[in-house]
């Protein structure tokens, strides 16, 4: 998978305890990469990073902590950073704005500034948000060139974390001077409304739904014609995994920015995800909230990924209902039996994605 160009590698990911975090640790794992992982605690009393029991150390700071992250990465010399680590949440922001501006943006000015004095450091990937893009709710989906923004601080973090790399890319990694003047690409990658098993962070939809039924109880749901780009944890993995691969290689064209996210009919509104649940769990019961909702949150939020699909070749391999079918698996495997199906899943995964002929499997 992928060439082969992780096997052996030093693979540096900030945030490895969350819930992508945990996910792409597995498979980097699997593909034999040596990894670190840099977090400042776990997100939650139940979590994914847990229930994995990963091998792959984790050196335990904060990423606004400018001289602990530098110390760390020059210490690991990795090849190849992800950078994950965020203040996740639209709610949370509102509430703690300083917190996510402090965490989302200077974090990965501080990454950044920790990378220009690593020279082992061959590509980073920035994982910022669909959410980094200036909504207007005008239907149509956004493409990478479409100018970044944010109502809420959560988005316009997330907008201003890219405006950062593409400076700093400009600046001081600058593709005309690759292999010369420096030796990194940095790459930025936007994905969607990421849904999976071992997610239990707060506000989020599925995860929500998921606990509730396990309870067998209602779920009051909030906007239900919201329309999102719903997607299985591991197909953004994917891209970003295929854009790592290409910055290894040297490929100077995939430094910039991703989208990644589902095909359009997978474009679904709250209420459709909450019926097609219905459909894999009949325990599943939601209701509208009667109260209204007490922040401004976009109404439509859709990815255009054609830019993927041409230039990477990079398709999804599991479909919404798929995905939703799969997430349902796993919440049900554990709530009901305590088993943790990741791996399976991750090979299952896989094996679709040969059946397909993804292009990062041949």
């Amino acid at each position: 998978m992928f060439g082969g160009v992780y096997k052996g590698k030093s693979v540096l990911i900030t945030g490895n305890t969350g819930f992508k975090g945990s996910w792409l640790t597995l498979w980097l794992e699997q593909l034999g990469a040596h990894v670190t992982g840099f977090s400042s605690g776990l997100p939650s009393k139940q979590n994914h990073f847990s229930l994995l029991e990963q091998k792959a150390e984790t050196i335990w700071g904060d990423i606004r902590d400018r001289n602990t992250l530098t110390n760390t990465i020059l210490q690991c010399k990795p090849e190849i950073i992800f950078h994950l680590a965020a203040q996740p949440l639209v709610r949370h922001s509102y509430e703690f704005p300083t917190e996510t501006f402090e965490t989302n943006v200077m974090g990965t000015m501080n990454l950044l500034e920790a990378v220009r004095l690593c020279p082992s450091v061959k590509a980073v990937i920035v994982v910022t948000s669909d959410k980094c893009y200036d909504n207007t709710d005008d239907s149509l989906p956004f493409i990478e060139s479409d100018p970044m923004g944010g109502f809420d601080p959560y988005s316009a973090s997330k907008g201003m974390a890219e405006l950062l790399v593409s400076s700093y890319r400009n600046s001081f990694f600058n593709t005309a001077d690759f292999g010369t003047k420096h030796s990194t690409l940095i790459a930025t990658v936007r994905a969607g409304n990421v849904i999976g098993g071992g997610d239990w962070g707060k506000d989020r939809l599925v995860p929500d739904i998921m606990k509730a039924t396990s309870l067998n109880e209602t779920v009051e749901i909030r906007s239900p014609n919201a329309i999102r780009p719903w997607q299985h944890v591991l197909e953004p993995l994917s891209g970003y995994l295929l854009v790592g691969q290409r910055l290894l290689e040297g490929d100077t064209g995939s430094a910039s920015g991703w989208n990644f996210g589902p095909s359009e009919p997978d474009h679904l509104t709250v209420g459709e995800v909450c019926e097609l649940l219905g459909t894999h769990w009949n325990l599943v019961r939601c209701t509208i909230a009667g109260n209204q909702v007490s922040f401004h949150e976009a109404h439509i939020l859709k990815l255009d990924c054609s830019k993927a699909a041409r230039i990477l070749g990079w398709k999804p391999v599991w479909d919404g209902n798929t995905a939703l079918a799969k997430t349902v698996d796993w919440y049900r495997s554990f709530y009901e039996t305590g088993s943790v199906i990741t791996v399976d899943q991750l090979e299952k995964y896989v094996e679709m994605a040969k059946e397909k002929e993804s292009v990062w499997v041949n």
